[in-house]
């Protein structure tokens, strides 16, 4: 699929996730049945997902913290596919420098650092070593609530 300036333009409308298809055409000057299909496509061809997000911030009990893992491996997509479906593991990316992956985990009372590392990153093999960035503010920081 090619992403032209219409593709973008929608996707930049979609990030207020209250606008409707219909406020979306009218700004675009497009129709509604455009949006719609090029939505639907961009989300059927893996280029565009749509979900809802949080800040948490706002909500009590649960804060945000970086990792950086280095690996004893060069398997890095594998990696980080591995870490992707770990509890609390919001994204992964896979990264030049230091670390060859950087996870955003979403953490709450019941389920915090402590309990991520020794239940979770525990089950991965060749970690060499993690380094933690907890997230004391964040701007525009909104991570998908997926615990």
């Amino acid at each position: 699929m090619k992403i032209d300036r219409t593709h973008i333009a929608i996707i930049r409308h979609l990030q207020d996730g209250r606008k409707s298809f219909k406020e979306i055409a009218e700004d675009l000057s497009i129709t509604e049945n455009t949006v719609r299909s090029r939505v639907q496509q961009m989300v059927q061809d893996g280029a565009l997902s749509i979900t809802g997000l949080i800040d948490p911030e706002k909500v009590p009990g649960h804060r945000v913290v970086l990792v950086g893992i280095k690996l004893n491996t060069m398997n890095l997509v594998k990696k980080g596919e591995e870490f992707s479906r770990l509890r609390g593991v919001v994204s992964v990316a896979v990264v030049t420098g230091r670390y060859d992956l950087i996870l955003t985990v979403l953490l709450r009372d019941e389920f915090g650092l402590l309990e991520f590392y020794t239940q979770e990153v525990d089950r991965i093999e060749e970690v060499s070593s993690a380094e933690t960035f907890v997230v004391y503010k964040g701007y525009n920081l909104e991570v998908p609530y997926v615990l």
